[in-house]
């Protein structure tokens, strides 16, 4: 919800941030979000990837879904410092220039890799739920008596999923070798 409250009612323009008020909000905002998305961070590494999957995992589908929990976390940082970082430099005076750009392009980054991140992983959250594998049940309190699918054609994308895991698997271990 934090997260959302931040795109919806976030800066359009640097110059807005002449208000003092909103700069002040602006970095208090920032500091809470950072320190919830740390703490969470710290709290979720005690959680193993896919913990809630009643099916095995595919050890290339775990490393990906691992990359994809780690990149989330690595932009929802960066968003934020980010943003600090605009709001320090603003604050000094410097509004403009090679410094701030570099602030605001990292901040744009994070925000645009976040939007990405996010779709891939509530994407990958439905499609485990239209499977049945369980993962859906550990993330989301509603609809959460989620059974394996044996709908034919889930089955088929299903088995065409771990055809293609096995297959960069293969791909991965020929390399290392």
């Amino acid at each position: 919800m934090l997260y959302v409250y931040g795109i919806v009612k976030q800066v359009d323009n640097i110059s807005d941030l002449e208000n003092s008020r909103l700069l002040i909000f602006e970095v208090i905002f920032a500091t809470v979000f950072l320190g919830i998305v740390i703490w969470r961070f710290f709290y979720m590494r005690k959680v193993e990837t896919m913990h809630g999957s009643t099916v095995p995992v595919h050890r290339v589908h775990n490393i990906i879904a691992k990359s994809v929990h780690s990149s989330m976390y690595i932009v929802l940082i960066l968003l934020p410092l980010s943003g600090l970082a605009i709001a320090f430099l603003f604050n000094q005076g410097i509004k403009d220039g090679p410094m701030q750009l570099v602030a605001l392009s990292v901040h744009e980054f994070a925000a645009t890799a976040s939007y990405v991140l996010i779709a891939i992983h509530v994407s990958a959250a439905i499609y485990s739920r239209i499977k049945g594998e369980g993962i859906w049940s550990s993330m989301v309190p509603i609809l959460n008596k989620e059974k394996p699918n044996n709908h034919p054609m889930i089955r088929k994308i299903a088995s065409f999923e771990e055809e293609v895991y096995d297959h960069i698997e293969r791909l991965f271990v020929k390399k290392s070798e």
